[in-house]
Order: structure tokens, then sequence, then C-alpha cells
């Protein structure tokens, strides 16, 4: 299974960078991991809702697979129920997972129309740089919950 995380802007702090590779290495035994990045849009005379469109068309070509989308509107799972989700697909013959993480601004409506699940990690603001670890941790714990480890306990 290939796992994607697509996101907006680059790692600036070589921790948050050290952090995902620690978990695409972890991951290597479970799935093909890569992260995916397209330019972040600069924002001219405050017109957000054009840096929202612009990053959004350069996510749309590169969205694959089961698309997930991070969102605050989205619906709250556990790691478990983020596990069972992942085996479903597997089982279900799916061969890739895109996760979606937007912008500063957050996403364009045609990204989230093209959702095939849409995800809140929770109400709270975190920054773009540290949700990539977050999520790339939740990834590798899903597998690690999939495959009956200890890791999760």
């Amino acid at each position: 299974m290939n796992v994607n995380i697509l996101c907006v802007g680059k790692i600036k702090e070589s921790f948050y960078r050290e952090a995902v590779d620690e978990y695409a290495k972890r991951l290597s035994r479970f799935c093909k991991f890569n992260v995916f990045e397209v330019s972040e849009s600069k924002l001219e005379s405050n017109d957000i809702k054009r840096v929202i469109l612009n990053e959004g068309k350069s996510l749309l070509p590169k969205l694959k697979g089961y698309v997930i989308v991070l969102d605050l509107g989205g619906q709250a799972m556990s790691s478990v129920e983020l596990a069972n989700r992942i085996k479903v697909l597997q089982v279900d013959g799916e061969s890739e997972i895109t996760f979606v993480i937007g912008g500063s601004y957050g996403l364009s409506e045609e990204v989230k129309k093209c959702a095939d699940l849409t995800l809140c990690f929770g109400r709270m603001t975190y920054p773009h740089q540290l949700m990539r670890v977050i999520l790339s941790e939740q990834i590798y714990r899903a597998f690690m919950i999939n495959s009956n480890s200890e890791y999760h306990k």
C-alpha cells in the first residue's frame, strides 16, 4: 500500500523533518510512505481566498487513491478507529491513501469535495509542520495496531 501525506509548504525546522523521517523509516515495513509538498502561496492584498484557491489548484492534480482531508469540520476518530479504517481499505483492495494537510488558511472547497473522508484532529490549532509529525505518528500507530503490536498501549 502507498500512504501519502500531501501538504502545503516546506518543513523549515530540522527537528520536525527528522521526526517525520523517523516515522517514514518505521512505516517502511508496512507500506510505501511518501510526503509530497506543494508551494505555499503568498498573501497579497489580504486576499486569503486567492491563496486558498491557488494552493487548491496545486493540490488537486496530486490527489490519489482514497483521499483523507484534514479539516476542523471533519470527523473525529480515535487511533483505533483510524486503524480500522485503514484495515478495511486494505481488505477492500485500496492500494493508495492520500492524507491532505492544507496551508495556513485551510483548504479550498474543490479539494474538500474530493475527500473520501474528512478527518479532524480536534478543535485546537497546530503548526502545519507539527501536524505532519502528529499525522505520521498516527499512521504508524494505525499500522502497529493492525499488526497487534504493543506500541499502542
